[in-house]
């Protein structure tokens, strides 16, 4: 009996495992271990049985014939993620790996294009995806703007990720600029802060516009009239060291919130010439939460998180969704939890970013 068992799974190891071979080990139909391994078992298949069919699939050995199932059901189980640049980026790869935490949940493969803003190469990585059969692709970006989806991705089903589609016809999923703007300026004032110098941008992305929104609202919901002289918008490269002296010299403000990390290094610096002490006489709050400036500058920069991995998640959440219905997707979570959303109008969605609380807020 011993020498008839291991002959048996010495003959099963030269052989690929089958859906058969798993019934039969596991004591189920044919049918219900199929459903299991194409991940179709919510609310068909008890979670007990489910458990037990992927346990005896995976001490068997059992690797899925992906060429036999595309061929079968039309579906490769591939997902296409197409980014401008965001494979490359350090902070900003945590959607890609929100996209790959989420594919896995959900028994997708994602393959990836970086297409370095190269509209000719972008195409190329298309078709190249397009040969491996991916079922639908995520279309990413480097920063929250409106795009136009590219004409080899017509007909395909496709998820805007960090940005909006200009013609509103597939679903976006972006920060929620405004809600960060509104959350930056109600931390200062909760600390106690009434003029408070919003630091922004001098270019026409929508942050900008969005934020400093944000931040007129929540200045208006506390009763702080607006002040124009109190918005100071710099570039980086140019003016951004001379508006955050005149902060000081002539504003004078008890808090301070600022566009991105980046900025906020100039109002440090500003701040540090002067002998003004942030966290003890001013406030200051920011957005990004960039580690090689947060971790680094004295006191710690209370910011807040652009929600980089939970944007890439979500994306492959509604983008499974489209594919094999709401059940499909019905029990997924995300290990990192998910940021609070805003439904808006034309398939688009907002996530809130969060505050990651340090030591530049006066107490």
């Amino acid at each position: 009996m011993v020498q008839s068992s291991v002959s048996q799974r010495v003959n099963r190891s030269k052989r690929l495992v089958s859906i058969k071979d798993i019934a039969k080990e596991a004591g189920v139909s044919v049918c219900t271990v199929s459903l299991v391994m194409n991940n179709k078992d919510h609310n068909r298949v008890s979670k007990a049985v489910a458990q037990k069919i992927r346990a005896t699939a995976a001490n068997m050995g059992y690797k899925p014939n992906s060429v036999a199932r595309t061929l079968r059901t039309n579906k490769s189980n591939t997902l296409g993620f197409v980014t401008d640049e965001i494979a490359t980026t350090p902070y900003a790869v945590r959607v890609l790996q929100g996209a790959q935490g989420a594919a896995r949940k959900l028994g997708y493969i994602l393959l990836t294009a970086n297409t370095n803003n190269d509209a000719e190469l972008e195409d190329q990585e298309i078709s190249a995806l397009r040969r491996y059969n991916v079922d639908g692709f995520l279309y990413a970006m480097m920063y929250h703007r409106k795009v136009d989806i590219p004409e080899a991705l017509e007909g395909s089903l496709t998820v805007v990720v960090d940005s909006e589609d200009a013609a509103g016809k597939v679903p976006s999923i972006y920060p929620d600029d405004e809600m960060a703007g509104y959350d930056a300026t109600n931390r200062l004032i909760q600390a106690g802060c009434r003029r408070i110098v919003y630091y922004g941008s001098a270019t026409t992305v929508i942050a900008q516009k969005e934020r400093l929104s944000g931040y007129r609202r929540a200045l208006a919901e506390a009763g702080i009239a607006f002040n124009e002289a109190l918005v100071v918008n710099v570039l980086e490269m140019t003016n951004a060291a001379a508006e955050a002296a005149r902060v000081f010299d002539e504003i004078k403000p008890d808090g301070i919130f600022c566009f991105n990390d980046v900025r906020a290094t100039f109002i440090y610096e500003a701040a540090r010439e002067r002998g003004v002490r942030i966290g003890t006489d001013v406030s200051v709050i920011s957005i990004d939460n960039q580690p090689f400036i947060t971790d680094v500058i004295k006191p710690s920069l209370t910011t807040l998180e652009l929600p980089h991995y939970e944007m890439g998640f979500e994306a492959i959440r509604q983008l499974v969704a489209m594919l094999d219905g709401d059940k499909a997707v019905a029990d997924l979570k995300s290990d990192h939890g998910m940021a609070v959303q805003r439904q808006r109008d034309g398939g688009k969605t907002a996530l809130r970013c969060r505050i990651i609380e340090r030591d530049s807020i006066v107490l």
